[in-house]
């Protein structure tokens, strides 16, 4: 069995990015694993509302295994020992086959520190190191893309839904750039040749991976 750990900065990181993808591998027998660094801020009555939104959003992925760290949102920058400590700590418990996280090039600080971080953690301890790319990559060439069906478009859609305080969720935008996420980096005599149904992209960066002889 494929051992997959994803880890994002904030609780809907990884959804945005790469929630086809996760369903994908869930679909396919893959034991998969989130772990975001933060639960985000705190609610009006000291709860992590997000916390609650992404095991729900989970939920709808079928991805069972959930975990966080307490790192406070916005100040990874002071905690960056706790967040290698917490890395070591989650990789060695997952013991992953492949790891997927933010580019480290990014203009949200959070996003950027996790990505050196677990590139850190990941190079020894995991065969396969991919970035996936978010709202605020910079610089993003992909190596990698994934083309999903409408299905698993329309459980990405499910999955965020369940990200209410997060406002800036607008799916119809979401829904227009997995359409046309590869046609900058797909000439269109390549994407003719795509199977029938399948259209919809998430967009990767192989940072490392380990091919063995069978």
């Amino acid at each position: 069995m494929t051992t997959v750990l994803v880890v994002g900065a904030h609780p809907d990181d990884p959804e945005i990015a790469m929630a086809m993808r996760m369903r994908w591998y869930v679909l396919n027998g893959a034991r998969v694993r989130v772990h975001c660094l933060t639960t985000g801020a705190p609610g009006p009555n000291g709860t992590a509302p997000r916390r609650e939104e992404c095991l729900a959003a989970g939920t709808i992925l079928g991805v069972a295994e959930y975990t966080f760290s307490d790192i406070p949102d916005t100040r990874f920058v002071e905690h960056r020992g706790e967040i290698n400590a917490e890395l070591f700590r989650v990789f060695r418990e997952a013991r992953p086959d492949i790891v997927y996280t933010h580019f480290p090039d990014d203009q949200h600080l959070d996003h950027s520190i996790t990505a050196q971080e677990v590139t850190t953690v990941a190079l020894r301890e995991a065969n396969n190191l991919c970035y996936f790319r978010s709202p605020y990559s910079i610089g993003f060439e992909p190596t990698r893309v994934f083309v999903g069906t409408q299905e698993l478009l329309d459980t990405k859609a499910a999955a965020l839904k369940r990200f209410a305080s997060q406002q800036q969720l607008d799916m119809d935008v979401f829904r227009k750039l997995a359409e046309v996420a590869y046609r900058q980096h797909v000439h269109h005599r390549v994407a003719e040749r795509f199977p029938p149904g399948l259209e919809y992209a998430e967009l990767f960066r192989t940072a490392r991976e380990i091919e063995f002889a069978r």
